[in-house]
């Protein structure tokens, strides 16, 4: 498979943490290739180490061993510096619990990773409106996370992971806490950025997520296999 088709690409990947005098592998000899444009779905057991591999695909973690190389970075090699700015502009993340900025508003919240990167005012206030229409949320535009329901403050965060337009899209459990109503509209955004060719890495259990992947992959004991 040639590099260039590659988004991800994961080698004898091992993640280890120190708690107190106990090692915990999160990650141990993972192996994983998602190329550009691809769906790819992980499921598993509760600790089984899923999260761990969003954050160090991500370069929120590094890797302890092995190589983890997103668009042709090695992200274990990198200072964080380079991973932020690489972050912003490559990968949006969605992470199970939000992480929504409190003091800032709907609109604020998905105007930030374009601040971050400075773009143009005119641009960003665009961008704003054109993602609080694609996850129906422009009546919520001045609200605070805490005016908002679960799914809202779901869908928002969907809104602030594509703000600079990434070409990859993790998310973790997108649809875990959410009722099957609002659970439909998050498997129809992700619908969505599938036509529009996003790389995409889900951790679900949900299994109208997992119809829409190219590859499923199954996690256990910081182990990776392909079903």
């Amino acid at each position: 498979m040639k590099l260039g088709r590659m988004a991800v690409l994961a080698s004898s990947l091992c993640k280890t943490y120190q708690i107190g005098d106990v090692k915990v592998e999160a990650l141990k000899d993972v192996n994983l290739k998602v190329r550009k444009s691809e769906f790819a779905v992980i499921r598993g057991p509760s600790g089984a180490g899923k999260t761990t591999l969003l954050n160090v695909i991500s370069g929120i973690d590094k890797p302890t061993s092995g190589k983890i190389v997103v668009f042709g970075h090695d992200l274990g090699s990198k200072n964080e510096d380079f991973l932020a700015d690489f972050r912003c502009l490559n990968v949006g993340f969605v992470f199970q619990f939000y992480n929504l900025i409190s003091t800032l508003t709907v609109s604020e919240n998905v105007a930030f990773p374009m601040e971050w990167t400075r773009k143009p005012e005119n641009h960003i206030k665009q961008r704003v409106e054109e993602l609080l229409r694609i996850v129906d949320l422009q009546h919520r535009s001045n609200h605070f996370p805490f005016q908002l329901s679960g799914g809202e403050q779901q869908r928002v965060a969907f809104a602030r992971a594509l703000a600079n337009d990434p070409p990859l899209l993790l998310a973790d459990e997108p649809t875990g806490n959410l009722d099957a109503k609002t659970s439909l509209k998050i498997v129809r955004i992700l619908e969505k950025l599938k036509d529009d060719g996003k790389t995409i890495v889900v951790v679900t259990h949900d299994e109208r997520i997992m119809r829409l992947a190219d590859q499923n992959l199954y996690m256990q004991d910081g182990t990776l296999v392909s079903l």
